[in-house]
């Protein structure tokens, strides 16, 4: 069973936490926040120890080292989330919620890593429903504001209609093929219309789940009625997830009809690094600024599962551990700002370096990675794409992203810009921050800047990419 670590110490340390839960008296419900950051610290550590791999229940679970990998940087971008969450938790709205909040996020996490082992339809779509519908209840955390009350509404509507439509998808596959198993299925797809069409039911059930253009809309007010620590959740460890599955199937159960989702793929990279970077431009709120600016993100993501060679599932899975890091330093001063005065207008972070120089030097990193400046990681992680997809000869695809770029960088800059340039008669006093959420963004700070030098990390997983399975 160790081949099933991953999901069984996550299973532990819930049920310890759960336990705990019950049985601590109310006043003290806010000491489970440390064991839980250690708790889940060291399976974070356990995760990189290599083990043993394999398959279990006659193929329905799998893993490899790629995909131990892949679980490992999801759980590393869930310790940032953990550590960075804790002065928000200790507010006095939260402090009865405390238990919950970990409870719920260990067992989207707990789906996450069944979906990415998944070997079938059925334990993909078990991992999927368990991965998604608790999220739902952290979109709809502030309940009683009316916001985050919509968010959670829109989002579970929005699941249950991708999940439908997925699900039929899913149906028609079986109903083909005589079989739910990416083996058993891979070897019957002979691209028939009826296949056919069950792939873009299949890909649009999953392009809600990642917002790819046109199944984006619900992503901006989702992220804007959100906790701030529970939108950066939303945005990089529930998209990551469903990034590594989708490239698992496009690569295994799909490898048939690959020219036929090469232009699909094609199409919609374009649609959504383009429309995610123009909406981008008009945000002033800053979580729906990084709504729409994630939204691009996946545009860019889309280059390289374009490649599907050995190089393409490298960079993707590269870019993913970059974007984690990027995304969730720009969030992190977000919601430490959030937090302490309740601004999360652009428009408040108007001379913000004169009284908050490291915060602002910190979101101005995250922010030159996001755009993919060099030296920081960003700028690899996006090279690394763009080379994947000029590798396919796709080169006026590499152009529009190339242009998408320098459209991204622009509105990257309004915010640089604000913080830096801009002056204000009411600017954020100075203020200092609680050691867990510094601890939380010099994580992230280290990721940008060394992962961009540390050849032997994208090195690491080229070694691992020869083969899923």
């Amino acid at each position: 069973m160790l081949i099933m670590r991953h999901e069984l110490l996550l299973v532990i340390i819930t049920v310890i936490l759960l336990l705990v839960e019950i049985f601590l008296p109310d006043n003290r419900k806010h000491t489970i926040i440390l064991p839980s950051i250690l708790l889940f610290f060291i399976v974070t550590v356990l995760g990189f120890i290599p083990g043993p791999t394999g398959e279990l229940f006659g193929g329905m679970y799998a893993t490899t080292p790629l995909i131990l990998t892949m679980k490992n940087i999801l759980n590393l971008g869930v310790l940032i989330i953990f550590i960075q969450s804790v002065n928000w938790l200790k507010k006095i709205e939260n402090k009865g919620k405390i238990g919950e909040y970990y409870l719920i996020l260990l067992s989207t996490l707990i789906g996450m890593d069944y979906m990415i082992s998944s070997g079938d339809f059925l334990m993909f779509y078990l991992g999927l429903e368990l991965a998604t519908i608790p999220l739902a209840t952290l979109a709809a955390w502030e309940r009683f504001k009316e916001k985050s009350a919509e968010a959670g509404v829109k989002l579970i509507f929005t699941s249950a209609l991708s999940s439908g439509i997925l699900l039929y998808g899913i149906s028609m596959i079986y109903g083909t093929t005589g079989s739910v198993y990416f083996r058993e299925v891979m070897g019957a797809f002979n691209a028939t219309p009826l296949q056919v069409l069950a792939f873009i039911f299949f890909f649009a059930g999953m392009a809600f789940k990642i917002a790819i253009v046109p199944f984006h809309l619900w992503i901006a007010d989702v992220y804007e009625g959100s906790p701030i620590n529970i939108t950066s959740y939303l945005s990089v460890i529930s998209k990551g997830a469903a990034v590594f599955i989708l490239m698992i199937i496009l690569y295994t159960v799909f490898y048939k009809i690959a020219l036929l989702w090469r232009d699909v793929l094609y199409v919609t990279s374009i649609l959504t690094m383009t429309i995610g970077n123009l909406f981008a431009i008009r945000q002033r709120n800053i979580k729906r600024f990084l709504a729409f600016s994630s939204i691009a993100q996946a545009g860019f993501i889309l280059l390289g599962l374009i490649g599907q060679s050995q190089l393409g599932m490298t960079t993707v899975i590269y870019f993913v551990l970059v974007y984690i890091f990027s995304n969730l330093g720009a969030f992190g001063v977000a919601g430490i700002i959030s937090n302490v005065t309740g601004k999360e207008s652009i428009d408040d972070y108007d001379g913000l370096y004169r009284t908050n120089p490291l915060l602002s030097l910190t979101m101005m990193l995250a922010l030159f990675s996001l755009a993919g400046i060099p030296p920081v990681a960003g700028f690899f992680g996006k090279f690394f794409l763009f080379t994947a997809a000029a590798q396919k000869g796709l080169y006026l695809l590499v152009i529009i992203g190339v242009l998408n770029t320098i459209i991204s960088l622009y509105y990257y800059l309004l915010v640089v810009k604000a913080m830096f340039l801009n002056t204000s008669d009411q600017p954020i006093a100075y203020f200092r921050s609680d050691a867990y959420s510094r601890i939380g963004l010099l994580m992230c700070v280290a990721g940008i800047v060394i992962i961009g030098f540390a050849s032997p990390v994208y090195e690491f997983i080229l070694s691992l990419s020869h083969g899923l399975y």
